[in-house]
């Protein structure tokens, strides 16, 4: 049976879809109109950078069309303090974790992870991605749970040299405790799906290490590190299945 709180942040997540898909249709019409006034704007093409700057692209809603919350790209914009502490807190059926975002070191990132938790995006949502063997990590963030799905816009990398210099191996260590943000392996392509190391793992530089994880919460998640992946392989959905019921984000 569905209860309340399920179906309340269900609703959250299908409206949350909804405007993202209004979005990126009013960016497909808006994209369209540019290029019919670029065809009748011929002779200022030396201009074009300075004109398309200046265009402001509006959706036919008018949610959209007084939408201040995002960018043009999709991004969220900085609603956050850039110099602050910020507590990113999740309650999962296994415990609760605290990570802890410095957002000076990576206020996009933060923003990025404030802006979702107000909407809900995360409540309900299962940490998908378990590795155990050379890397040791619990991803999380997709509401899909397939580890395709994100917020329908991405943000830059940050903090990328926090770790120190590659070594031979173009590899860094991410201590046991790091949060950092899983991308497709090209830069600039983080969403919202992240991943917390449970046990010291070496990878490369690309990954925005963004906070540290509590000891409670640390202890968590190699609970369900030792418990390992479906069918005994090394990558896989958890065993011990890990739902974030709420995530929140506050400053310290």
């Amino acid at each position: 049976m569905v209860t309340s709180d399920q179906r309340r942040r269900q609703l959250a997540r299908d409206k949350y879809a909804r405007q993202q898909q209004r979005r990126a249709e009013a960016q497909r019409k808006a994209k369209r109109r540019t290029t019919v006034i670029a065809a009748s704007l011929a002779v200022v093409l030396a201009a074009g950078g300075a004109v398309y700057a200046s265009v402001q692209f509006l959706g036919d809603d008018a949610e959209n069309a007084k939408n201040t919350e995002e960018t043009a790209s999709g991004e969220p914009k900085m609603a956050i303090e850039a110099k602050g502490a910020y507590a990113f807190s999740l309650g999962t059926n296994e415990g609760d974790i605290t990570i802890t975002m410095d957002a000076a070191k990576t206020p996009r990132t933060v923003n990025s992870f404030k802006h979702l938790a107000d909407k809900k995006y995360f409540d309900g949502t299962k940490c998908h991605r378990l590795t155990t063997a050379g890397i040791f990590v619990l991803q999380c963030g997709d509401p899909e749970g397939s580890g395709m799905g994100g917020p329908g816009y991405t943000i830059p990398d940050e903090n990328l040299d926090a770790l120190g210099k590659a070594g031979a191996d173009g590899k860094v260590t991410y201590k046991a405790g790091t949060v950092a943000m899983a991308n497709t392996g090209q830069p600039g392509t983080g969403g919202s799906q992240f991943f917390l190391v449970y046990k010291d793992s070496k990878l490369p530089p690309q990954y925005t290490p963004f906070g540290t994880i509590d000891a409670a919460g640390l202890a968590a998640v190699q609970k369900v590190g030792a418990a390992g992946a479906e069918g005994g392989q090394g990558d896989g959905a958890p065993k011990k299945p890990v739902t974030i019921e709420r995530a929140t984000v506050s400053a310290k």
